[in-house]
């Protein structure tokens, strides 16, 4: 088996990814993760296609190999500002323009800055393997820290998001030591949509602050019915903490994480009140 494949077509990928490839869709995580070198074999999705750009329908879909420039600076409804807020906070520009939102989901990382986005926008995720496309919640998808739902030679090859989360208006916040190129401490993403000043539904994701990122379910049943003035106010900390369990290591402590999250939940609920 060769060492690297850069094929053109799905078929052609999956023939390869059947062998137990590392599969490449931008490497802004495996190139770091491989050290002094990456081994192969290796399959580098980026020469698919179809696997790039957003297509809409029912919904959008957002190919797998698509960057975050692509996401940062395509014309995306108020309900996707939250992800696109995300797309400029993923590393620097050169990150950006290289690192796919695929990539960054099947990276798993508790701290990945797509997520919670995606989240509060009831993504799903497809798969395709030899067996055939299967379609899941991206919050089965993830299933712990660095871990996916992903079987032996399957790759994800879309994203896409309901016409129904595609309502409202979003925000994406995150906390982090500086303001850029920076692991979060927490990072909060909210999606309310409004009729006559009412919040009819509101979700509410947070990430960097359980071994997945999590979506809020006390918080947003709370929010939900209220005043469009009074939602940052009705956001309490044990309705917060009901889902998380934040971990200490040398960026915070888990207290502060704690409190963190608490103060991120409202400010993100009040801009996405103000976005829808």
């Amino acid at each position: 088996m060769q060492d690297y494949c850069r094929p053109d077509t799905l078929d052609a990928a999956l023939a390869f990814a059947a062998g137990g490839a590392r599969v490449l869709a931008g490497g802004t995580d495996l190139y770091p993760a491989a050290g002094a070198r990456l081994t192969g074999p290796v399959l580098d999705l980026t020469g698919v296609a179809g696997l790039r750009g957003m297509q809409a329908g029912q919904g959008l879909r957002i190919g797998a190999c698509t960057t975050w420039t692509d996401i940062a600076e395509a014309s995306l409804p108020p309900a996707l500002r939250a992800l696109q807020q995300a797309a400029g906070a993923v590393g620097g520009r050169q990150i950006q323009n290289a690192g796919t939102i695929g990539g960054n989901l099947c990276n798993a990382s508790p701290a990945a800055d797509g997520v919670p986005p995606l989240l509060v926008c009831d993504a799903v995720v497809d798969l395709a393997g030899a067996k055939g496309t299967r379609r899941m919640a991206l919050s089965d998808f993830l299933i712990g820290p660095r871990q996916t739902a992903l079987q032996d030679g399957e790759v994800l090859v879309a994203v896409h998001l309901p016409q129904a989360g595609l309502a409202g208006g979003s925000a994406f916040l995150k906390l982090g030591a500086r303001a850029y190129l920076v692991i979060s401490i927490a990072m909060v993403a909210a999606r309310v949509v409004l009729d006559r000043g009412i919040a009819t539904h509101v979700a509410v994701a947070v990430g960097a602050c359980s071994g997945v990122a999590q979506r809020l379910p006390l918080v947003e049943r709370a929010l939900t019915g209220a005043a469009v003035d009074q939602l940052a106010g009705l956001v309490r900390a044990d309705d917060v903490m009901a889902q998380l369990s934040p971990i200490e290591d040398v960026r915070a402590t888990a207290a502060y994480r704690a409190t963190a999250a608490t103060e991120l939940v409202a400010r993100a609920v009040a801009c996405a009140a103000g976005a829808a």
